[in-house]
Formats: structure tokens, sequence, C-alpha cells
């Protein structure tokens, strides 16, 4: 199986990307979905990569914080 490529920040060019936890539901951020988090073997660098579905559920989970 080969690896998906991408832009790595750290190297600054396209690398193959690993994902930090490849079996679905080991990952603690997205339980029985497929993780978001990536590194690249080459630098060691991790960021995160989602499709929109999966920012827009994070991003709806957030409650705005009002000012006492």
């Amino acid at each position: 199986m080969s690896l998906p490529e991408g832009n790595c920040p750290d190297c600054g060019g396209d690398q193959p990307l690993e994902q930090i936890h490849a079996v679905a539901g080991e990952c603690p951020d997205a339980p029985g979905e497929e993780c978001p988090e990536w590194a690249c073997p080459r630098c060691g660098a991790a960021f995160i990569m989602a499709t929109a579905p999966m920012a827009a559920a994070v991003a709806g989970s957030r409650r705005p914080v009002r000012a006492a």
C-alpha cells in the first residue's frame, strides 16, 4: 500500500504521509472514524488534515464563552 503524499510544512515539499492512528476507532479525537492526524516520516512534523464534515462537527461542538 502506498502512502498519500501531502505538503509537509517543515520539509517544504511533497512527502509521503503516515496516519498517526491508522486503525479506525483508535483515535481519541475521532472515535469510530478516520483519524485526522498525519505525520511526515522524513522530519516527524505532525499536523491535522480533516474533511469538511469533520471540521464542521468539531466547530459545532464548541460553545461560545461569555464574559461575566
